[in-house]
């Protein structure tokens, strides 16, 4: 399943007195790339396609976001992209880097762009597909968004569940996601510490229309003022994000261009890893 060229190292890095844990291969630029909130999802796996390719330019890490993976299971649920903002800004002090690109995916793009608002310094140029948060509380949540968010609901988390969320609403064609794969997340999604206390999951309790504010971008003033150089790809037939997210950022940012893969569901690095590769590493490296 992948395709990563060279020596890939693995470690933990303490940051906030949490653990978060990082794959790290090639040399040059750096670039962070931040997986998306699905079950199961890990860096290393939702980027296995990428890595090798963009390695061969740049330093390429690939964190486990907080609460997925091999990474400390917990993250403030009050101001969820904050703290993930907070977490990748902390990790990169940690490793010494002043500034890098940032690589993101749904859930990983949108904490891109909530570094990038909070801590501008830290952010070079921006890739991002499918990222939350772009006016995802001003509509019924799409039925990939719901799947998503009720995976550990009702009857729990269950290898069919996930089946269907990948095949259904990842992708635009459900037959090229092998059976290794959603065995590989599934496993990942019921490590008993997520199920207790899912990562990503619908705001509840008195502050939670605060916590959505908090979530979308398109309620940010600072956005119109995002002057980082910043390339968006998404899926025309993402069923998680609505792609009308990538014309509203395009057309806030000053310096935004969007790209619309056609045939192509929310997982684009994964689903177009070719055409992802080619854009990414050119974008990154004019």
């Amino acid at each position: 399943m992948t395709s990563i060229d060279g020596e890939l190292t693995e470690r933990t890095v303490r940051v906030g007195g949490r653990e978060i844990q990082v794959g790290e291969t090639g040399s040059g630029p750096a670039v962070v790339l931040l997986h998306g909130g699905g079950p199961g999802a890990t860096g290393i796996a939702n980027y296995s396609r990428n890595i090798g390719e963009l390695a061969r330019r740049f330093r390429v890490i690939v964190p486990d976001l907080p609460g997925y993976g091999r990474s400390e299971k917990w993250i403030d649920h009050s101001d969820p992209f904050g703290y993930l903002g907070r977490s990748i800004g902390g990790l990169l002090d940690e490793l010494g880097i002043d500034s890098a690109h940032l690589v993101g995916n749904s859930y990983g793009g949108a904490a891109a762009l909530r570094l990038a608002l909070d801590r501008p310094d830290k952010v070079g140029r921006m890739v991002l597909m499918g990222p939350g948060g772009v006016g995802t509380t001003r509509a019924l949540p799409t039925a990939g968004l719901n799947a998503l968010l009720g995976y550990y609901q009702g009857e729990g988390p269950s290898r069919d569940k996930l089946r269907r969320f990948i095949r259904e609403y990842l992708v635009f064609d459900g037959g090229t996601v092998p059976e290794e794969l959603i065995d590989q997340r599934y496993a990942a999604s019921v490590d008993p510490e997520v199920v207790a206390n899912p990562p990503l999951r619908r705001p509840s309790g008195p502050l939670a229309l605060r916590t959505l504010w908090r979530m979308d971008f398109t309620r940010d003033s600072r956005l119109p003022a995002l002057a980082h150089p910043t390339l968006v790809i998404w899926g025309a037939n993402d069923r998680v994000n609505r792609p009308e997210g990538g014309r509203m950022l395009a057309g806030t940012m000053p310096n935004c261009d969007l790209y619309l893969a056609a045939n192509t569901g929310h997982w684009v690095q994964w689903e177009r890893a070719e055409l992802f590769n080619t854009l990414a590493a050119a974008f990154l490296g004019d």
